[in-house]
């Protein structure tokens, strides 16, 4: 027969953290209840399983090794149920940076929508520097590569930038079709100006005096700043691939930076069917425009 199973989790949570009130706050009940149920273990089991100090409690040692036992198999318990739980939840929620979200996600999410209508679907936003375990999501669409233990990270696509412009700020300034007349023109910055400074090393020209413009703390900013006419900004390619294939924004030279950075798809690797599926269908979503 086994003893009572609220009584052994009492005492685990007691044991591991030698104090009867501290065991209580954890499981959301009294004291007292928590002092009820080790009385009751001790007379199930014949012998007390604490010593009652000045300070507190402290566990008897012939009762470590239950203690010990206990731990494993409460921690076993958790990790199986949460794991069946996320197995079979349909709902998920999806982390995801604003460039992304707005041209690659939000768009497209109506097909995937109509074809499963038995998953329910929350977006946030994510920042660049989150990672999924932060997120407490399902899955994260971010900048940069997750490698975190327990987790499928797979990649999109890069971040290669190259300068773009609206074909109505072309029209004022010109071509641009060469790097010295871009880097006299007027410049739009996504949060900092070093990436416009490692631009023109890599395009060999030295601009006419220090990245002048306004810098914009989202890139959805700068993208629209750009498509409105306000001048030049260094954009990844393939976040803007619509806008560039619609010609409301066009690429002015080939030469690029951030070429060894890119876009991950991360999910947990114990991931609900829910999950896998839409991992699977926003894959498609960027294989088929990639290709």
């Amino acid at each position: 027969m086994m003893p009572p199973f609220g009584a052994l989790r009492a005492f685990e949570a007691a044991a591991r953290l030698a104090s009867f009130s501290r065991a209580a706050d954890e499981l959301h009940v009294t004291h007292a209840a928590v002092s009820h149920q080790m009385r009751q273990l001790e007379e199930w089991f014949g012998r007390p399983l604490f010593l009652r100090e000045k300070r507190g409690v402290r566990l008897a040692p012939e009762a470590e090794r239950l203690a010990e036992a206990l731990s494993v198999s409460f921690e076993r318990i958790a990790a199986e149920a949460e794991a069946l739980k996320l197995r079979t939840k349909s709902e998920i929620t999806v982390a995801c940076i604003p460039s992304i979200a707005t041209r690659w996600l939000i768009p497209a999410l109506g097909a995937f929508l109509a074809t499963h209508a038995d998953v329910t679907i929350k977006v946030i936003y994510a920042t660049a520097a989150q990672r999924l375990r932060e997120t407490g999501c399902d899955v994260l669409i971010t900048l940069g590569a997750d490698t975190s233990d327990g987790v499928i990270c797979e990649r999109l696509f890069s971040r290669v930038n190259r300068p773009v412009a609206s074909p109505r700020y072309l029209e004022r300034k010109g071509g641009l079709r060469d790097a010295q007349r871009i880097a006299a023109a007027d410049l739009l910055h996504d949060e900092t100006v070093a990436h416009w400074q490692q631009w023109f090393a890599r395009a060999g020209v030295s601009p006419p005096g220090p990245p002048k413009g306004p810098v914009f703390q989202d890139f959805n900013l700068l993208a629209t700043a750009a498509i409105a006419g306000h001048g030049v900004a260094l954009c990844p390619v393939e976040v803007c691939r619509r806008e560039i294939e619609n010609g409301d924004l066009i690429v002015l030279s080939e030469t690029s930076i951030l070429d060894e950075e890119s876009y991950f798809l991360i999910s947990r690797a114990t991931r609900q069917k829910a999950a896998s599926t839409f991992c699977t269908w926003f894959k498609g979503v960027v294989e088929l425009q990639a290709g």
